[in-house]
């Protein structure tokens, strides 16, 4: 499940403007580079056998894959009033076709429009819609859908493309903004206001686990994307809710360094960097050292060796410009961040 983040209209536009062109300035291995940038440094607990390998600033930030899958997925799944759907064989395999036209790397370039670009939604939505050729679906439906969208860019890009797609297949689709996950949640189980959402998989089964479970409720999302969509298809009878076939595009926790500092160590996994690296700075929000898919997952997961941890943010400004700036080694970010450079 994602750490939290803030909902704001262009959740990651402040520091997000990020040049094309690396800084070139690469380091050797040796000590840790500085932890400074205005968060909180402590020592991580660090002093294992491998040598030390200093950041290296560059504007371009690009992902490690968590190839041993420490994080739950968070895969973006069409949720939907099951009661408004009912005897609607159009809607939910329309919503699917977005899904499938979706991945990570098409979903930080929707993000980069509308957060670095500063296009918006609509613009994005209507051009991704007709390059992926939704915009001449087969299927055919009608009556009136509201979908709703979160008070953040990426939601509400998401859920104008549902619209759009749907407007194209004849129903009369609008778009509306609810807010955060609490208030829009209710209003789609209760299907008068918002019929439609865009949501993710793994945080929303575990917002439905503790609602209907309690606070204690043992976590059932986990980093297998089936068991998963089982689990929260279960959870959603119980609350009135039916979901779509989840998208391959993610937005969960990812851990990112500079394209310099991978390009320069040969590191594409954070199993590859646990490898190559010790004694490195992370940096990420103040939960981070006790959450058990940031620090301590990375260290019991990969055995990857902190020397420094730095309080910063969770995946927003600060701890990108850490990265750029060369004052932390790694930085937990959002895999659909618009500002990443996507995997080659």
């Amino acid at each position: 499940m994602k750490l939290a983040r803030s909902h704001v209209s262009l959740p990651r536009a402040l520091g997000a403007a990020a040049a094309v062109v690396s800084l070139a300035f690469l380091t050797a291995c040796g000590e840790p580079g500085s932890a400074g940038g205005g968060g909180d440094s402590t020592d991580a607990g660090g002093g294992g056998s491998l040598a030390a390998c200093e950041a290296v600033p560059g504007d371009e930030l690009v992902v490690l894959e968590d190839d041993k899958q420490l994080q739950t997925v968070d895969n973006i799944i069409p949720a939907v009033n099951a009661a408004a759907v009912e005897g609607d064989d159009t809607l939910v395999p329309l919503l699917d076709s977005v899904s499938a036209a979706l991945d990570t790397d098409t979903l930080i370039s929707l993000n980069k429009a509308v957060d670095v670009d500063r296009r918006t939604s609509q613009d994005v939505a209507e051009e991704f819609v007709a390059e992926a050729g939704l915009d001449s679906p087969e299927q055919s439906g009608s009556g009136s859908v509201v979908v709703g969208a979160a008070d953040f860019a990426e939601s509400a890009t998401l859920g104008t493309i549902y619209a759009t797609v749907l407007e194209a297949a004849g129903y009369d689709a609008e778009v509306t903004t609810i807010g955060n996950r609490e208030a829009y949640l209710p209003a789609l189980e209760d299907g008068k206001q918002v019929q439609v959402i865009p949501e993710y998989v793994g945080t929303l089964t575990e917002f439905i686990n503790k609602n209907v479970n309690g606070a204690d409720a043992e976590p059932v999302a986990s980093s297998d994307l089936d068991a998963t969509v089982e689990g929260l298809t279960g959870l959603g009878e119980e609350v009135g809710l039916a979901f779509g076939q989840p998208s391959p595009a993610q937005d969960q926790n990812a851990f990112a360094v500079t394209k310099g500092f991978a390009d320069e160590h040969g590191v594409s996994t954070l199993s590859e960097l646990a490898e190559a690296c010790g004694g490195l700075v992370l940096g990420g929000p103040p939960e981070c050292t006790e959450r058990p898919f940031c620090q301590p997952g990375l260290e019991e997961t990969y055995g990857l060796e902190f020397a420094e941890f730095t309080s910063l943010d969770a995946g927003g400004p600060l701890t990108k410009s850490a990265l750029q700036q060369g004052e932390i080694t790694l930085g937990l970010v959002f895999s659909s961040d618009g500002s990443l450079t996507p995997n080659e």
